[in-house]
């Protein structure tokens, strides 16, 4: 156990004076490295320029940086400050970072200077300092900060329509990094860095590595490589101990089932995890251990985990979350919260080192999900998920008390949508649903247009109105328009009936050969069955990121010809990629031949 008060930088000073001249984070694509000796000492000239800067323990420092070297010295110096750090997603729009800097007081930011940046736009009046600094000029004494002061902030979907800023303290991120029981970090360990900063994975990535002595390595998405290029660079990197978001996970299942075979630990989380794409992997060659990892961001990251193995997922229906982490209680509870008996279904509440202190600015919010802790700890959080306890004393997850779903890692909520949606003034109703599983979900839009909107340019309005509101995450790949609005029996919205409920489209043309016709279905299989039109993108196709790079990966296996995820995100049509996949099979000097059927698949 901790001592209770002791902070994030106090125990990475350990990993210091142990580790100094061992690599601390380091970025193999650019070629650029840290020691722990360098990151402690770019750190502590960084925290000396915010505490002359004015910012006090408690403060809450912005910051606006892509994955870098630079990004880990702005969070290690912003706690020697005794501030914490806000983290901003640099992909959102200017709109939501506006909304989220309103709800906040911030008067200073570390930022990389990205030209791309909409910090200086939405907010002028902040203080932007740069990550390196030089020397101070004389002695700056940094304050103590621990225990219960806070460490980070991060902004969440909001099902009031607006985000919510989860404050999480010291004692919370150690209590995930010391002596974790769902993975075990030790000195020159090296842990891979794929997440944004504004994701929570990252507390992770970043602080069980430095807390242990371990190396961060900041690798690029796998949508941003080839599938296999980014299996051999990690395996080129000896990459130890990796955390994937769900859909990630089914899609290297699904492509590369053996593709962890070289790490000793990988996490998955973010959404349910599939059976079949766990028994896939088990079987094909998996990491030395599989964790199934469950948490919401005001548990910090992690509240539960379970091995999955050969033995313990024989003879289940659904991959369980498993058992509470370290200095972690869970329960599952009535309505009067009160526990329900094992095997009965209830809704699962996280207490002990791990909860938030609440939420930024919003009493009331906090009020209601955040409650008293039964064995006297710092609270309980209402997750809002129904669980139950199994036979073998794992906890199962069975589905969400409210609309909040995730969604390749992010979690949404979809009345905030819908909101945002409805507020444009361009329809008079809107309803958001996630439709299927894995890497193939989307998110399903259906609108009723206000009077006097055209109906026909209206998804084209609607989406371009919300880019500059949501992060694209949030944003359906297409809005269908609705001629009414289907009523069930009890006079609620009937939203399964949404579809059915949908304006007439125009018959597409079909595909206009063979090998187009052979894309688009490949292209089907990777949406998860919904078919894809010649005169579709991929994107409004319900297409993402993973399933880009899954359907790239395909087309290499039947085409016999590269496509990066790129080109087929920014192909104007599958016909247009169509051309793009003949041209290269003709540079090739590829002829043209009947698809085996085993190479569809």
């Amino acid at each position: 156990m901790l001592r209770r008060g002791l902070g994030v930088a106090d125990v990475v000073r350990r990993s210091v004076d142990l580790r100094r001249h061992a690599p601390a984070v380091t970025d193999p694509l650019l070629g650029k490295s840290l020691s722990y000796r360098e990151l402690w000492s770019r750190s502590g000239r960084l925290a000396a320029a915010l505490v002359r800067r004015g910012v006090a323990p408690g403060d809450l420092v912005v910051v606006d940086s892509a994955r870098s070297t630079d990004l880990v010295v702005a969070m290690l110096g912003i706690l020697r400050a005794g501030a914490a750090y806000l983290p901003l997603d640099t992909r959102a729009p200017a709109g939501r970072v506006a909304e989220i800097l309103d709800d906040v007081r911030v008067k200073v930011a570390v930022s990389d200077g990205r030209p791309d940046s909409v910090l200086a736009a939405v907010a002028p009046h902040l203080d932007v300092l740069a990550a390196e600094q030089p020397p101070p000029a004389g002695k700056v004494l940094l304050p103590d900060a621990g225990g219960d002061d806070p460490a980070y902030a991060l902004f969440t979907s909001g099902s009031t329509g607006r985000p919510k800023g989860v404050l999480v303290p010291h004692r919370a991120v150690l209590r995930l990094a010391v002596a974790a029981r769902f993975c075990t970090v030790e000195p020159g360990d090296r842990v891979a860095q794929l997440s944004s900063p504004a994701f929570d994975a990252t507390t992770f990535e970043v602080w069980n590595t430095l807390v242990n002595g371990g190396e961060v390595v900041l690798l690029p998405s796998v949508a941003e490589l080839a599938m296999d290029e980014w299996v051999a660079l990690v395996r080129r990197e000896r990459i130890t101990a990796m955390f994937l978001t769900t859909s990630l996970f089914h899609a290297l299942a699904r492509e590369v089932p053996d593709a962890c075979s070289s790490l000793a630990t990988v996490v998955v989380g973010g959404e349910q995890l599939e059976l079949p794409a766990v028994r896939r992997v088990l079987a094909a060659g998996p990491p030395g251990r599989l964790v199934n990892g469950y948490g919401p961001t005001e548990t910090t990251t992690f509240a539960a985990y379970f091995d999955c193995t050969g033995e313990s997922v024989a003879g289940l229906e659904r991959v369980p979350v498993g058992y509470p982490l370290q200095e972690t209680e869970l329960y599952v509870l009535d309505e009067g919260l009160r526990p329900v008996a094992a095997g009965e279904v209830g809704e699962l509440c996280v207490g002990g080192a791990g909860v938030a202190l609440g939420y930024v600015g919003r009493p009331e919010l906090t009020a209601e999900r955040f409650v008293a802790d039964p064995d006297g700890g710092p609270g309980l959080y209402r997750t809002g998920d129904l669980a139950r306890q199994l036979p073998s004393g794992a906890l199962e997850v069975l589905g969400r008390r409210d609309r909040q779903v995730k969604l390749r890692g992010f979690r949404i909520e979809l009345p905030e949508i819908e909101l945002a949606a409805t507020a444009t003034g361009l329809v008079d109703a809107a309803f958001v649903e996630k439709e299927g599983e894995g890497p193939s979900a989307v998110l399903a839009g259906y609108v009723l247009p206000a009077p006097g909107t055209d109906a026909a340019a209206l998804p084209g309005e609607l989406a371009t109105r919300l880019a500059g509101r949501l992060p694209s995450y949030m944003l359906p790949p297409r809005w269908q328009v609705l001629a009414r609005i289907p009523f069930g029996a009890t006079g609620k919205v009937d939203r399964a009936a949404l579809a059915s409920a949908v304006v007439a489209a125009p018959v597409d043309a079909g595909p206009a050969g063979p090998l187009e016709s052979e894309l688009l279905e490949l292209c089907r299989q990777v949406l998860g069955g919904r078919a894809a039109h010649a005169g579709d993108n991929f994107l409004d196709a319900g297409g993402n990121s993973l399933g880009a790079t899954q359907l790239a990966s395909r087309i290499s296996r039947v085409f016999g010809v590269r496509v990066r995820p790129a080109e087929i995100l920014l192909a104007a049509t599958m016909g247009e990629l169509a051309t793009r996949v003949e041209n290269l099979r003709t540079e090739k000097g590829g002829a043209a031949r009947e698809f085996p059927a085993e190479n569809r698949r």
